[in-house]
């Protein structure tokens, strides 16, 4: 069936589509902004997650608000390797709908 189709140029996976109209709103940072949060368990694991209060993006910059002293310790001694986590999956994150 697949096959039958053929690609008139006019043709686009959906998930480009998504993109695009997500850029031409001037949406896709609010978007990705949405689907990193979404994604936060995942990201920093079920215990980080639970002891999470709030998650706040300003101006590209990512507010976490925790109730454990000693975790919030712990997230400041890893914030490399968590941005590390957070780009190595960034392109996950951002495809997912």
């Amino acid at each position: 069936m697949a096959a039958d189709l053929k690609n008139d140029g006019n043709t686009q996976h959906i998930g480009q589509a998504i993109q695009k109209l997500l850029k031409s709103y001037h949406l896709k940072s609010k978007f990705d902004e949405a689907n990193l949060i979404a994604s936060w368990e995942k990201l920093v694991g079920k215990i980080v997650a639970r002891h999470t209060k709030r998650l706040q993006i300003r101006n590209k910059v990512l507010f976490v608000e925790l109730d454990s002293p000693s975790l919030k310790n712990d997230l400041v001694l890893n914030k490399s390797r968590i941005l590390e986590i957070f780009q190595k999956n960034s392109d996950q994150i951002y495809s997912m709908t």
